[in-house]
């Protein structure tokens, strides 16, 4: 009798020692697969690796990290499926039961189904990709830069900094803007007989201050064109070239217009807000070139290639 309880303990503590081997190997290789994974995405130039070429592509980052969820997942279904052998649980049976259930939780959960066939085909097809400015109709329209297009949910980042996560099965259309925002175009009207120089570096100072104040919706430096002269008329403008969130045009409309159109009365009195016109229009890639005007500061305006010639 002592000896058949001696051989069951020694069969039981045998088990519960495999058991924790078997833990310990699953923590380290989901550990070694997060590693990898992460080594794979990182984009620092601290951690820059050999195929770092691949992973600037957002889809192959998002592909990435969908395979290590997947084998992360697959790990641990066959892991508690070990577990339960011990316990004298059949491994061919749990298989066979775990692919049943997940074929009767997919019919019930047909939302769950829905958000991942959609997400998978946002990730396959050119729909958005991660770091793109995007215009989403679902339940209620969204504008933000897309973060993460997952299994379940595409996560948006808005002009308040705040995450949005959107149910795949709710997106029905997508509107991407091509070069990150909207460009929003300020014609000034300099006032007649005033100093060009004084002119320029004072809207300037001012388009700075509204990039530096709201660098939230205004998406990059503002670019100011050169002097110009309207073709059949005879005053004098300048252009200045916003990036801007799409329907936030307002704050150069009111809030630009207004500071300039307060500045530009110290050289002439009765300057008007009509003077200051606003135009929206799809942009093109955008270079930098030597401006014609220096400021005080010692540092030049970025010229826009769209001003007029």
């Amino acid at each position: 009798m002592y000896g058949r309880f001696s051989g069951h303990d020694s069969s039981t503590v045998s088990r519960l020692v495999g058991i924790v081997i078997l833990a310990i190997i699953v923590h380290v290789l989901i550990k070694i697969i997060r590693k990898i994974s992460e080594w794979f995405t990182t984009k620092t130039h601290a951690q820059k690796n050999p195929f770092d070429f691949m992973t600037q592509k957002p889809k192959v980052i998002s592909l990435i990290q969908l395979l290590a969820n997947g084998v992360t997942f697959g790990i641990y279904f066959f892991a508690l499926g070990l577990i339960l052998q011990e316990f004298g649980v059949n491994l061919m049976a749990y298989l066979a039961s775990a692919s049943i259930i997940g074929l009767a939780i997919s019919f019930g959960s047909q939302g769950l189904v829905q958000d991942m066939v959609i997400g998978l085909t946002l990730i396959f097809s050119d729909a958005m990709d991660v770091g793109d400015m995007v215009e989403i109709v679902g339940t209620t329209p969204v504008v933000g830069r897309v973060e993460v297009i997952g299994l379940r949910f595409t996560k948006l980042i808005n002009y308040y900094n705040q995450e949005v996560f959107i149910p795949n099965r709710t997106i029905a259309n997508v509107s991407r803007f091509p070069h990150g925002g909207v460009d929003a175009y300020a014609d000034v009207q300099l006032p007649l007989g005033a100093d060009q120089q004084k002119v320029v570096q004072t809207i300037e100072s001012i388009a700075r201050g509204m990039w530096m104040q709201f660098g939230t919706i205004i998406l990059s430096g503002p670019l100011i064109g050169k002097v110009e002269t309207a073709q059949g008329g005879g005053w004098t403008f300048l252009r200045v070239h916003f990036i801007i969130w799409s329907g936030q045009g307002s704050l150069i409309e009111t809030t630009f217009r207004q500071h300039v159109v307060r500045a530009m009365k110290v050289f002439d009195p009765n300057y008007a807000d009509w003077e200051v016109p606003v135009t929206y229009r799809a942009g093109a890639i955008l270079q930098v070139v030597k401006p014609d005007v220096e400021l005080s500061s010692g540092k030049p305006p970025i010229k826009d290639p769209h001003a007029p010639n």
